[in-house]
């Protein structure tokens, strides 16, 4: 007994950091979110838009401070997407934290979108596409 209360005390004291450790940034909230919508509005065909790569690396970039960060965000984005569909995916990449803000943002905007698809694919799609997430065509 005298050796498991250490133990489960060291264990206390790491799991908040570890916890921590698993939460997005502002920065990287704010980007998954724009990725998400982006990728919504191209998952409902809203018409008129389509995926710009480099405006979505461009954009990952301001906000998280370098272009592999961005890359990052975008690789988790996608294991989290293969880990959903039940695809093979990088297990280095996946992010569970992703995986479940990306999910409810998603559910969020899609609904939206199939509420009202005029309205929403138009401030949607024309909000990414200013971001440069998308681009109109």
């Amino acid at each position: 007994m005298k050796i498991k209360l250490p133990v489960i005390a060291l264990l206390a004291m790491i799991a908040p950091g570890q916890a921590r450790a698993q939460m997005l940034t502002d920065a990287e909230a704010t980007f998954l979110d724009q990725l998400v919508t982006a990728a919504a509005v191209l998952e409902q065909r809203c018409t008129g838009y389509e995926a710009d790569g480099a405006g979505g690396v461009q954009l990952g970039a301001r906000l998280l401070g370098s272009p592999n960060a961005a890359m990052a965000m975008i690789s988790a984005f996608d294991a989290a997407i293969k880990a959903n569909d039940g695809n093979d995916y990088d297990p280095r990449k996946f992010r569970p934290e992703v995986t479940e803000v990306a999910g409810k943002t998603f559910k969020r905007v899609r609904a939206e979108l199939i509420k009202d698809p005029e309205r929403a694919c138009a401030e949607y799609g024309d909000t990414s596409a200013a971001l440069g997430l998308l681009r109109r065509y």
